[in-house]
């Protein structure tokens, strides 16, 4: 039992990344003009309920949005997406007639690192997005983190549902 459990858990968290990893594609695969408003500030291109962007409330030059935008296109051009032969060998470990624990973990591994540097990546842009920053709106992006930080740990935390399997 104990063992299907830190299958299941190792599963569940391959999962988590990949689908971390389609959310983040998502943001990528248009330009980076939809992330701004007419009036400068920065908005995720979603519609902007439930997940924010970096820089959402600062009031931007159309310098700083164009070096912006450009920053997003170099980093595109860099990163290779996400490999689909890794998802594909994961499906196939997944739905084999004999599950194989050390394949699931070390394909899980391989793509738990692909994510890894692929964020590392997007940290070394957002820092250089947000060093073109004045000071000033460093400040308000500061303040508007700190914000956003204070509603999450005021946030009741979400209900654990237990599997059907596990009530019985």
């Amino acid at each position: 039992m104990r063992k299907v459990t830190k299958v299941s858990t190792l599963i569940m968290a391959s999962m988590l990344v990949l689908g971390s990893h389609a959310a983040f594609a998502a943001d990528k695969t248009g330009t980076t003009d939809g992330w701004c408003h007419g009036d400068g500030t920065m908005m995720n291109k979603k519609d902007g309920r439930g997940h924010h962007n970096m820089f959402d409330g600062v009031n931007l030059t159309e310098q700083q949005r164009q070096q912006m935008r450009d920053l997003m296109r170099q980093s595109r051009q860099g990163q290779p997406r996400m490999d689909m032969a890794d998802r594909e060998a994961m499906h196939k470990l997944v739905t084999a007639d004999k599950f194989d624990e050390a394949a699931v973990r070390a394909q899980a591994e391989k793509m738990s690192k692909d994510q890894i540097d692929r964020q590392v990546e997007m940290a070394k842009v957002r820092n250089q997005m947000f060093n073109l920053l004045t000071p000033e709106q460093k400040a308000v992006l500061n303040q508007k983190h700190q914000q956003r930080i204070e509603k999450m740990q005021q946030a009741p935390a979400p209900a654990v549902e237990q599997p059907a399997s596990a009530q019985k």
